[in-house]
């Protein structure tokens, strides 16, 4: 005949009863109460493993006439695999499993001979040891690196477009015709920084700079009619305090930009090979890890980035926004705007696939996905090659004007 038998676990080792609650065998897994050892008997069990002193536990105990009884069905595939012989039942919230829970000290005791306080102390340094391992294995993961290189390289960005925006305004005192001739920041301080006064700006030095013929021109014609004021050694020593320091953060970026692009081909290759790394390290960050961005759906990926726009939809009925940070993909910011919608769908879906290859194989098939992807853009392209036509607004009906006249049945 046979009879249940109930495996609970705790975090001083595995319990067998009977459905009595009556304890029938019981290994604790460290004699000398070291918490380390309670912490990695823990860490397998949340992990899904059940330890091989469990299975051997397990095979000395029980005979042919019992069924083992646990809640978790991981548990329960892993027990049978390895113990062809024992017979194993799932049971997820039976009442002996949920009895056992709450007289859980009471169980240790009994079966351990733990007091009670020494049991929640060994419990509580156990529990300690397991949240560090778990934080520090977080840490470890190398697409958190590449997320926050990411939000470094916006940070670097905003204050790049700070100091220029400082020192042009300043040098701009001295010389201000060249704020329009001169478009690019990194250009521009290179002038200050390497030139300073108008007075020094020739079109041999302009060109040393890799300035071109042109555009040299322009800057030493507009340089010698500048109607600026004249600058001291004193001041302008001081404007190039801000734009070296703007030079210098040219480089740092230049820098991230090579590191990101370096970690994202391990971490991430399939992403950063339809994307592009600094895309793909922003939607990592954005959604918190890679591992979470793997599980999201592509309509969620779609949208990432555009929360204040997606939830102001929600709550005031606003037009839902129609892609996120993947606008900045050139498949979507140079298509037409009817276009964009249906080309950032396809390309949030061969995201989803990419993330999770990346996360859970590893393999490469970016350029499988981007052919498919590409082929798809072409459909949408020829398919929607017009705008839709726009419908016409109907006209609100006119309110019916009631004069002041008297109404019927009104006297006279």
């Amino acid at each position: 005949m046979q009879m249940n038998v109930y495996l609970h676990f705790t975090p001083l080792g595995p319990v067998l009863v009977n459905e009595e609650g009556q304890i029938l065998a019981s290994d604790m897994i460290t004699q000398d109460k070291d918490p380390e050892k309670i912490a990695r008997f823990m860490y397998e069990l949340e992990t899904g493993n059940v330890p091989e002193r469990v299975l051997g536990f397990l095979a000395s105990s029980l005979s042919k006439e019992y069924t083992l009884a646990v809640e978790d069905e991981e548990v329960a595939r892993k027990i049978s695999q390895s113990l062809k012989e024992v017979k194993v039942t799932v049971q997820p919230g039976s009442k002996v499993h949920r009895a056992l829970r709450e007289q859980q000290q009471a169980i240790v005791e009994k079966a351990f001979g733990i007091s009670y306080s020494d049991y929640y102390r060994l419990v509580r340094e156990a529990t300690i040891l397991l949240a560090r391992w778990k934080v520090k294995e977080v840490a470890e993961k190398r697409d958190l690196y590449v997320a926050q290189a990411v939000n470094a390289l916006d940070d670097v960005n905003k204050t790049i477009n700070l100091f220029a925006s400082r020192v042009r305004e300043w040098y701009g005192l001295h010389f201000p015709e060249l704020n329009d001739i001169v478009e690019d920041h990194e250009d521009y301080f290179k002038i200050v920084s390497k030139l300073g006064s108008r007075s020094n700006i020739s079109l041999e030095k302009l060109k040393e700079l890799g300035f071109k013929d042109d555009l040299a021109q322009k800057i030493v014609k507009a340089a010698s009619n500048s109607m600026g004021a004249e600058l001291t050694e004193f001041d302008l020593n001081a404007i190039r305090l801000l734009s070296d320091a703007g030079l210098q953060l040219y480089s740092i970026r230049r820098n991230l930009e090579k590191y990101i692009d370096e970690a994202m081909y391990d971490v991430a290759p399939n992403i950063r090979g339809l994307v592009g790394p600094t895309l793909g390290a922003r939607l990592i960050s954005l959604a918190g890890g890679l591992e979470k961005l793997a599980r999201l759906p592509a309509s969620t990926i779609q949208v990432l980035g555009a929360e204040k726009a997606l939830f102001r939809a929600l709550r005031f009925g606003a037009r839902p926004p129609k892609h996120g940070v993947i606008f900045q993909h050139p498949y979507i910011h140079k298509s037409p705007k009817w276009q964009r919608g249906k080309i950032a769908r396809a390309l949030a879906g061969k995201l989803a696939i990419a993330a999770r290859i990346d996360a859970f194989t590893g393999e490469y098939k970016a350029d499988e996905l981007r052919e498919d992807l590409e082929k798809r853009i072409e459909e949408i392209k020829t398919l929607y090659a017009k705008p839709p036509a726009k419908q016409a607004k109907k006209e609100p009906a006119q309110k019916k004007f009631r004069g002041h006249g008297k109404r019927k049945g009104e006297s006279k």
